[in-house]
């Protein structure tokens, strides 16, 4: 599910629940399950209002993650409903940011938020520019237009 603020870009939102596997001995979600749940989000976003990764890849490009950042405000627990919001917050010319709010989809309560830089690759690791067709996918989503991939 997709929404717009007033003037900004789309919140996309995906619901994700907490596997047991995703906790430590004390039934608590342990702290690197957070980014998957960032790459949750993004992959969702992505596949549902840009590209899904799966046809960047078929074009030998990949997204790899080169800055990341999460703030842990609130346990998250076995069983628990994550409502993952994400946001595509910056867009440039070889880079894009992502930002993410977790939040305990019963209570509202916030769990984590940060964010995620991602740099456009090739198959061989090598720096590309984002092609200009991407490059305006994520634009418009950025600015809050829909871009949504042709079904």
């Amino acid at each position: 599910m997709t929404e717009q603020s007033e003037s900004g870009p789309f919140t996309h939102k995906a619901l994700v629940r907490v596997l047991y596997g995703d906790t430590d001995a004390g039934g608590v979600v342990y702290y690197a399950n957070y980014l998957r749940y960032f790459e949750f989000g993004r992959t969702e976003l992505m596949r549902d209002l840009v590209v899904p990764y799966a046809a960047l890849q078929d074009k030998g490009l990949i997204l790899p993650v080169v800055e990341c950042h999460c703030r842990y405000k609130a346990s998250a627990r076995y069983d628990d409903l994550i409502l993952v919001e994400t946001v595509l917050a910056e867009v440039k010319a070889v880079s894009c940011r992502f930002d993410y709010r977790l939040l305990h989809a019963e209570s509202s309560r916030l769990l984590a938020h940060g964010y995620t830089v991602h740099v456009v690759v090739d198959g061989n690791g090598k720096l590309q520019r984002i092609s200009k067709d991407l490059l305006a996918k994520l634009v418009k989503v950025s600015a809050g237009q829909n871009a949504a991939p042709e079904k």
